[in-house]
C-alpha cells in the first residue's frame, strides 16, 4: 500500500514543474494510490450556495451630487466680462488653472462647491467678489471597465445615468449577440452590429464595486430579458464577461500559486492543489471549498483536504468551471465564505484582466491567475 500523499510532497511537484528537469516521471498525485476518486455531487456536505439579494436601490440612478476629477472639462466665465470666459481642465493632480491663480485644487468638490471656492480665491485679485459662472461641459474623471467577451472591451467613461445594459452596448455587445440585440431594442438600446468568435460565460461574468461581488445575475439579463438585474453604474464599477469556451479549474486562496488550470482531463482537488505549488502553511486544509455553477446561484462543498491527504477519503473529480478555494482561517458562517470565496474570484480575475488591458500584454503583471478573456 502506497503512502499518503504529503504536502512536502505537492510542493516538491510544483517545484520540479518550475525548474522542468529531472521530475519527468513523477505523475500528478492522488490521494492514495488505488483509491476511486468521487464526483462531488457525492459529497454529504454539497448545497446552494446563499447569496445575498439584489438590493433594490441598485436599479436606481445615484442621486448623489457630482463631483470633480482629472479630466473633467469646465467653462468658466466671471459674470459681466466676456473676455474672462476659458475653457479649463481637471489636471492629474485635480487641480485647474484661470485667470491668475496659481492652481486650484477642485478634486473631489461639487459644481457649487468650486464655484464658491473659485470666488473666494479670485477675491485676491478682483477689488470685488466676483460672480464666477461655472458649467460642466465634459464628464472624463468618472468610468467603468468593461471587459472580455464583448467587441469592444476598454475604459468607458459615464456622462450621466448608465446601466449594465448600456454599458454592455457600449462595448459592442456580447459575441454572441442575437439575445442581446432583442433585448437591447426592447430597452431602446441601440444593438451592435459586429460579434467576435466566442460567446461569453454569462454564468462566470461579474461586477465588482469598491472591492465586492454585485448580486448580479447576467444570465437572467442578458439571455432571458429580466431587466430586475439591470443595475446602474457607479464610478470605478468593473465588469467581466469571460470566455464560455475553455475549460479550466480556478485554484485561490492559501496556496502558493493562485491560478486557473486548463482542463486537458480528468482533474481532482488534490491535483489542483499540487499544480498550485501545495499549500501556505497557515492553510486550513479541513475547510477547503468547491463553489460550482453560477456565480448568482453556486453550489458549495466543503472538502476535508487533510483527510484525503492522510487516505481516509476519496479525492473529489472537478468540473470545468469549478473554483477551488483553500483558506487562511477557519470559516464557520456560509454566507461569509461564499462572499469571501466570490470576492477573491473577481477581485483576482479583475486584476488580471484589467492589467492586460492597461499594459497591453497578453500576459497578466504580478499575478498568476490567467483567465481567458
Amino acid at each position: 500500500m502506497n503512502s499518503p500523499l504529503s504536502l512536502r510532497a505537492l510542493l516538491t511537484l510544483a517545484v520540479c514543474a518550475i525548474a522542468g528537469t529531472g521530475c519527468e516521471n513523477l505523475p500528478l498525485p492522488a490521494a492514495r494510490t488505488g483509491v476511486p476518486t468521487r464526483p462531488i455531487a457525492a459529497l454529504a456536505a454539497v448545497q446552494p450556495a446563499p447569496v445575498e439579494p439584489l438590493d433594490p436601490a441598485l436599479l436606481r440612478p445615484d442621486e448623489s451630487a457630482f463631483r470633480l476629477g482629472p479630466g473633467d472639462q469646465l467653462e468658466v466665465e466671471m459674470i459681466g466680462d466676456a473676455s474672462t470666459r476659458a475653457t479649463v481642465t481637471v489636471g492629474p493632480d485635480g487641480k485647474i488653472y484661470y485667470y491668475m491663480l496659481p492652481g486650484l485644487d477642485v478634486w473631489g468638490l461639487t459644481l457649487p462647491g468650486a464655484r464658491a471656492r473659485l470666488g473666494e480665491e479670485l477675491k485676491q485679485y478682483i477689488r470685488e467678489k466676483p460672480v464666477v459662472s461655472l458649467t460642466l461641459r465634459v464628464v472624463a474623471s468618472q468610468r467603468v471597465w468593461v471587459l472580455g467577451r464583448v467587441n469592444s472591451p476598454g475604459i468607458y467613461t459615464l456622462a450621466g445615468p448608465t446601466t449594465l445594459l448600456d454599458a454592455v452596448s457600449q462595448a459592442g455587445g456580447l459575441s454572441s449577440s442575437s439575445a442581446f440585440a432583442a433585448l437591447a431594442a426592447s430597452a431602446g438600446v441601440s444593438s451592435p452590429s459586429g460579434s467576435s468568435s466566442e460567446a461569453a460565460d454569462l454564468a462566470r461574468s461579474f461586477v465588482i464595486r469598491r472591492g465586492r461581488v454585485l448580486p448580479v445575475d447576467f444570465q437572467q439579463l442578458l439571455h432571458d430579458g429580466a431587466l430586475s438585474q439591470n443595475i446602474y453604474l457607479q464610478p470605478d464599477d468593473f465588469i467581466f464577461l469571460p470566455s464560455a469556451r475553455t475549460p479550466q479549474v480556478h485554484i485561490l486562496g492559501a496556496v502558493i500559486q493562485p491560478h486557473s488550470e486548463r482542463m486537458t482531463g480528468p482533474l481532482t482537488v488534490v491535483q489542483a492543489i499540487a499544480l498550485s505549488g501545495g499549500t501556505d502553511r497557515e492553510a486550513i486544509l479541513s475547510n477547503v471549498a468547491i463553489l460550482r455553477g453560477s456565480l448568482a446561484h453556486p453550489q458549495i462543498a466543503i472538502v476535508a483536504v487533510d483527510e484525503i491527504l492522510l487516505g481516509r477519503a476519496s479525492d473529489v473529480r472537478l468540473e470545468p468551471g469549478d473554483i477551488v478555494f483553500v483558506p487562511f482561517a477557519p470559516q464557520r458562517v456560509l454566507t461569509r465564505y461564499v462572499n469571501l470565496i466570490l470576492d477573491t474570484f473577481a477581485r483576482t480575475v479583475g486584476v488580471n484582466a484589467g492589467a492586460r488591458v492597461i499594459s497591453g500584454a497578453s500576459a497578466p503583471i504580478g499575478i498568476g491567475v490567467n483567465i481567458s478573456p
